[in-house]
């Protein structure tokens, strides 16, 4: 993690945030509007989050976009999820590449039409080689969908000779893992008042700091984006280790 400016105090700037985006449907039917009406807002606040990412030098950000459980949801609500998120990467990419994002899609992409898999592909090429924001979106995407995939391709490996069962290690899992070339997230946020990772990079997790607020995402500004910031200036991040020796090390 980096050091930072705030404008409460001096904290410290993660390398990498996750989010889990809550509530765009309380907040539609808190105004008796369409849950469609929510997810539109709430492309607002992506927006704003992203933007504020870049600003700050924030070096990664993923999104939980649509989970491989939100297809329980009813078929009209996903219908329309997914062409709002068409019409959103179309209408953004080239604002992202101008502003030196990489965009990347997290997932089983495979679930998707065609028409939003070629425009996926076609974002994520565009933007490959930007060396701003590393913004994952994950889409039909789970925490055990990540980690059986992996060991998957690690079976192969075996299978092929590549790799014996003793090689197998916590390393070997997680440069299989969809965000392998990214450090593991500093900061964990999640809106609507929900205390829970539901199955969101189970693996990448194991030693994030979760930061939880009652704000439903649509309503999710800068400043609300700061106090989950401050908060995690103001943690001791130990890994295993005592306060002193964090101390120690953090002295040296």
């Amino acid at each position: 993690m980096l050091v930072r400016e705030s404008t409460h105090k001096a904290s410290v700037l993660p390398e990498h945030v996750a989010i889990i985006m809550d509530g765009n449907g309380r907040w539609a039917r808190a105004r008796h509007l369409p849950r469609t009406a929510g997810h539109k807002k709430g492309l607002d606040a992506t927006t704003t989050i992203v933007e504020a990412c870049v600003k700050k030098g924030i070096r990664a950000l993923t999104l939980f976009a649509f989970s491989s459980e939100n297809w329980r949801r009813p078929e009209e609500e996903v219908s329309s999820l997914m062409e709002l998120f068409l019409i959103a990467l179309n209408r953004e990419i080239n604002k992202l590449h101008k502003n030196d994002v990489r965009v990347r899609f997290i997932g089983d992409l495979t679930a998707f039409s065609e028409k939003l898999q070629e425009s996926i592909h076609k974002a994520e090429a565009l933007t490959a080689d930007n060396p701003g924001l590393q913004l994952q979106v994950a889409v039909n995407y789970g925490g055990r969908w990540d980690i059986t995939q992996a060991v998957r391709q690690l079976a192969d490996s075996v299978a092929n000779g590549d790799l014996t069962v003793e090689e197998i290690s916590e390393t070997q899992i997680a440069s299989r893992l969809c965000t392998s070339d990214l450090p593991e997230p500093d900061l964990f946020i999640r809106t609507c008042g929900e205390h829970r990772i539901s199955n969101f990079l189970m693996w990448q997790l194991a030693y994030t700091e979760l930061f939880f607020t009652d704000v439903l995402w649509p309503d999710f500004s800068e400043d609300e984006f700061d106090q989950a910031l401050d908060s995690l200036a103001g943690r001791q991040r130990r890994f295993g280790m005592t306060g002193e020796q964090v101390e120690q090390v953090q002295n040296v």
